[in-house]
C-alpha cells in the first residue's frame, strides 16, 4: 500500500472557521499526532490480508478484466459499472462478488470486515487522481443524475438536504464545533475510508453519509443501494472535478 503523507497545513484548515475555533487545544492536539500515525492504518493492512486469502491483487485484477499494472488507476475510477455484475458499484460490492466467485460467505457492506478490505483495496490508488468518469457509459450517466437528485432533494421534517450545510453559501458555517466543507475542495470523494476520531473506527464515505441522515432526522439510505451507489459517484465526482488524489485512509474528526 502506498503511504500518503498529510500536511499540516491540513490541521490548520479543520482547526478554525471564521473567527470560530472548530477544534479545542486538545483535539488539535490530537489530531496533530494521528497525523503522523493514523489508527486506521492497522485495520487498513488486516483488509489486505483478507484480500490475500481471495488471491490477492492478482486475483481482484483478473475478476476485474484489468491487468494487475493497471489495477490502481482502474481503482481511482469507482464508483463505475461493471458489466458482470449488471450495475454500478462500489469496490465494497466487487469485493462481495469475488468473496461469493470463492465460495465464501460475503461480508455485509456495513461490517468491519468489509470497510478493512475495501479500505485497503481503495488504498491501492493512493496517489492516483480520482479518475472516475460520469459520461462513461449510460449507466453510470444515470447513477450521477440520480446522485445529484439525492443530494439536493429535501427531505424529512425538517426539509434537509446534503445541499443544506455543502452549498456555497453555507460553506464555512460552523455546526456541532466542525466547519461545514466544500466536499469537492475537502476531497470527500478521494478521503474515504477514513478513521472517525469522533467514533474511534474506521469508516466508508457511504457510512458517514449515513451518519449525516440520522443527524438531520431523515430516512438513511441503505449502504450499497442504488441510490447509496448514486450519491457516492456524485460526490466522488465533486472531487474529481477539483483533481483530487486518493488518499486512503483519511482522517476526520
Amino acid at each position: 500500500m502506498k503511504k500518503v503523507i498529510l500536511s499540516l497545513a491540513l490541521l490548520t484548515t479543520l482547526s478554525f472557521a471564521g473567527e470560530q475555533f472548530a477544534m479545542s487545544d486538545a483535539d488539535r492536539a490530537m489530531y496533530a499526532e494521528m497525523l503522523e500515525n493514523n489508527p486506521a492504518e492497522i485495520y487498513v493492512e488486516e483488509g489486505g490480508e483478507f484480500l490475500e486469502a481471495l488471491g490477492g491483487e492478482a486475483e481482484l485484477s483478473k475478476f476485474l478484466g484489468v491487468k494487475e499494472d493497471d489495477l490502481a488507476k482502474y481503482i481511482a475510477g469507482f464508483p463505475r459499472y461493471i458489466e458482470k455484475l449488471g450495475m454500478v458499484v462500489g469496490t465494497d460490492q466487487v469485493l462481495q462478488a469475488l468473496m461469493a466467485s470463492h465460495g465464501k460467505k460475503p461480508y455485509k457492506l456495513k461490517g468491519k470486515k468489509m470497510f478493512a478490505m475495501s479500505s485497503y483495496v481503495k488504498s491501492l490508488a493512493n496517489e492516483e487522481k480520482v479518475a472516475i468518469d460520469v459520461n462513461a457509459d449510460e449507466h453510470i450517466k444515470a447513477a450521477y443524475k440520480l446522485g445529484k437528485e439525492v443530494y439536493e432533494t429535501k427531505r424529512g421534517g425538517r426539509g434537509l438536504a446534503c445541499l443544506s450545510c455543502h452549498s456555497s453559501d453555507i460553506v464555512g458555517s460552523v455546526l456541532r464545533t466542525q466547519p461545514l466543507p466544500d466536499l469537492g475542495k475537502a476531497g470527500s470523494g478521494a478521503t474515504w475510508p477514513a478513521y472517525r476520531m469522533t467514533k474511534s473506527s474506521l469508516r466508508t464515505l457511504q457510512r458517514r453519509f449515513q451518519g449525516c441522515m440520522k443527524n438531520a432526522l431523515i430516512a438513511v439510505i441503505p449502504i450499497g443501494s442504488k441510490e447509496m451507489v448514486a450519491l457516492e459517484v456524485y460526490v466522488t465526482s465533486l472531487a474529481q472535478k477539483e483533481g483530487k488524489s486518493i488518499a486512503i485512509p483519511g482522517l476526520k474528526r
